[in-house]
């Protein structure tokens, strides 16, 4: 897929960016697990957080392809700020952007668009993963507010966003038709930030519980209609997954670059370990494996973009992306044999971070369920 002279622009921006700003930081904040949060002003300085964000409210409003471009290139520098980035503008100013009244996305969206406030997304809850549609936070209307109860868990950047969209149930006997959606202010009332998850990868990444005890959200808060959050918040996971396809990309990159560069300099029976057949032939899977993936990460921004139905396409290429990111950081380790399991290389740091891939906006098993359904019913 050939991409524009403005996409070639924008991916020299977010690659400049992500080279100078984001790679000489990424091995410290993964082994101290914090994150400096000021490094989302940076990006949104330079439109990062507005990918996502129809310009007449302060965003960049560019095309799925372009985001999908950026997520790819902060992720070769820095996984951590590409899903920190992801989950801002896929999960929080998409739902906003497309379901939001007039009121709400000029409150929001020019905040979040800058940077000046992160977002987040809340929808998995203790007892619940997969299986989105048994929530059972509550809100209940009393007056003019609802008052919201339950415990979210894995929230990207729930410790330090501003505002989050989450789900709850508004009438418990219609099943998913009763789960509404809301734009949650981290200073209303009844509003906890709960646990820092300790993570196997992209540790710098902020992971947490978020609980809404006896949560006051006023009535004007509600995001879209009574009873339409999880049609919504299904639809929203599929644009998150090209995300998330994406960030597994730029992964699986930044390990083949790595092999390419310790194999070449590494020696053993007298030359370079990049001219044993061996070591060629896991460099040229990895380089077929990740083109494939990008095809089809761009291919269903691409559907997106044109307006087509793309859940299937963003589906497949979550899955093969994911999957494939694992096996390209595996092989990166292989190829540095020892040095790859030490986090002087941080080709160790790539195999954990790719391990999210799989798991994140719905596992690699849900992905098969979708795409076999999607299969089906076109049939």
């Amino acid at each position: 897929m050939h991409l524009t002279e403005e996409q070639l622009m924008i991916q020299e921006t977010a690659r400049k960016f992500a080279e100078s700003e984001l790679k000489p930081i990424a091995e410290e904040i993964d082994k101290k697990m914090e994150y400096p949060v000021e490094m989302f002003k940076k990006m949104g300085e330079v439109g990062f957080m507005g990918l996502m964000v129809p310009a007449e409210y302060g965003g960049t409003g560019t095309d799925t392809v372009s985001y999908a471009i950026v997520i790819e290139e902060l992720a070769r520098a820095c996984a951590s700020s590409a899903l920190g980035v992801a989950a801002h503008n896929s999960l929080a100013c998409g739902p906003i952007s497309l379901m939001g009244t007039e009121e709400q996305k000029q409150k929001y969206l020019p905040e979040l668009a800058t940077g000046e406030a992160i977002g987040a997304f809340c929808l998995t809850e203790p007892h619940c993963g997969s299986d989105a549609s048994a929530i059972k936070t509550t809100a209940v209307l009393k007056g003019d507010k609802y008052i919201l109860n339950g415990t979210k868990t894995y929230v990207t950047n729930g410790g330090w966003a501003r505002y989050l969209v989450a789900t709850a149930v508004t009438d418990p006997t219609k099943g998913a038709k009763g789960i509404s959606a809301f734009i949650i202010e981290n200073d209303f009332p009844g509003f906890i930030v709960g646990s820092k998850e300790r993570k196997l990868g992209v540790r710098a990444s902020g992971t947490y519980e978020i609980v809404f005890e006896n949560c006051e959200v006023p009535k004007a808060n509600l995001l879209g209609p009574e009873g339409a959050g999880f049609k919504a918040f299904m639809k929203t996971l599929e644009g998150g997954r090209i995300s998330i396809g994406s960030m597994a990309v730029g992964i699986a990159q930044a390990a083949m670059e790595a092999a390419i560069a310790f194999g070449s300099d590494r020696r053993q029976f007298g030359k370079a370990i990049t001219e044993f057949q061996a070591t060629q032939m896991k460099l040229a899977d990895m380089a077929t494996e990740i083109h494939a993936a990008r095809l089809l990460v761009h291919d269903a921004a691409s559907r997106r973009d044109a307006g087509e139905e793309f859940g299937r396409y963003a589906s497949m290429a979550k899955l093969y992306a994911s999957e494939m990111a694992m096996r390209a950081t595996n092989h990166a380790i292989q190829i540095h044999g020892g040095y790859g399991y030490v986090r002087e290389y941080h080709v160790e740091r790539f195999y954990r971070d790719a391990k999210l891939t799989e798991i994140g906006e719905g596992t690699s098993e849900i992905q098969r369920i979708i795409i076999a359904r999607s299969l089906l019913q076109a049939s």
